[in-house]
């Protein structure tokens, strides 16, 4: 099924001239949990990954032990879960049985600690096919995006360390499997395997990105009004392909390339949910109403990944060259 998002509540750049040369095209890529194959654009899904081809591991994080949960225990949680909140059941009594009980108290807040033979392999995390999304940038003669992560700390923000892969689709013949990691730092970090419904949507910049009189005067205009720009007007929520950064807790700082000093754009934005969470203005509008959706897991939650306490991570490249490596920044 397709994905709609609702026009915005008012054209932005009619009210604010200014806004329109700065607008964007985005891709909300709109995950819903699915069975992808390697032929599908997914999150969390199989990689059309070459047999021939060694599966990517983290130099950075290696054996004999790490902190953390199995993926089949964090998988075995989630259906867990999801069967409880969907039985009915007496106000006041435990929604799992006591087995299903002593399963996921045993997994803890902080996990395991659990042996890792050398580095850790990456957990896939998204694939894009041009054909599905052709606004994709990409290297000459490839057409397939695939992208993993290790799940422990990286960097000043301490989210998941992402590797980029490019390759042609048509130049892999046999697949191989992917080689699940010993221990993964957190159920956030283990993306649910979902199928994608891309949909182009126009942006403008945060608040944070424009000139202080512009943004002064929005804030004004805001006042009184049942909508407001950050929210509803500018930025997209959700996973998506380009457009503008969502910078929403800090003020923006220059994004430059660590090769060659070039200002680097937003590629792609992972979010830990698809909107608001309530009945938000970006909300589909084939999403069931909120008195219908399930209670767990909660639907604007589909990928099941948390960045830090909820927010985003954005995924900045270099416009002069794939090969330049790409920077990371929560917000």
């Amino acid at each position: 099924m397709s994905r709609t998002t609702p026009p915005r509540p008012v054209d932005i750049a009619a009210v604010f001239p200014e806004l329109a040369p700065l607008a964007r095209t985005a891709v909300r890529l709109h995950p819903r949990p699915g069975a992808p194959t390697a032929a599908d654009s997914s999150v969390g899904g199989p990689l059309l990954w070459p047999v021939d081809e060694p599966w990517p591991t983290c130099p950075e994080h290696t054996g004999p032990w790490l902190t953390g949960y199995t993926p089949d225990d964090l998988r075995e949680e989630r259906r867990i879960l999801t069967e409880g909140w969907a039985r009915p059941r007496t106000p006041g009594t435990d929604f799992l049985t006591p087995d299903e009980r002593a399963f996921v108290d045993g997994l803890g807040y902080t996990g395991k600690r659990l042996p890792a033979d050398g580095p850790v392999p990456l957990l896939p995390v998204l694939q894009l096919y041009a054909r599905d999304v052709p606004s994709l940038p990409r290297p000459p003669r490839t057409d397939l995006l695939q992208v993993l992560w290790c799940s422990f700390e990286h960097g000043e923000d301490c989210i998941p360390g992402v590797r980029l892969r490019w390759r042609g689709a048509g130049t892999v013949g046999a697949v191989r499997d992917a080689v699940p990691p010993p221990v993964v730092s957190e159920g956030g970090a283990l993306p649910e395997p979902c199928l994608l419904h891309p949909e182009p949507v126009v942006e403008y910049p945060a608040p944070h990105e424009l000139e202080e009189d512009l943004r002064e005067r929005i804030h004004s205009w805001e006042e009184g009004r049942p909508y407001d720009y950050q929210g509803d007007l500018a930025v997209a929520p959700g996973w998506k392909l380009g457009g503008w950064g969502n910078w929403s807790f800090c003020d923006p700082w220059p994004m430059l390339c660590e090769e060659c000093g070039s200002t680097m754009g937003p590629f792609l934005t992972l979010d830990s949910s698809e909107w608001d969470g309530g009945t938000g203005s970006w909300c589909p509008l084939e999403e069931p109403l909120p008195a219908e959706r399930p209670l767990y897991p909660e639907s604007h939650e589909p990928t099941r990944i948390s960045i830090g306490r909820g927010y985003t991570m954005q995924v900045y490249l270099c416009p002069e060259s794939f090969d330049h490596p790409h920077l990371q920044v929560m917000q």
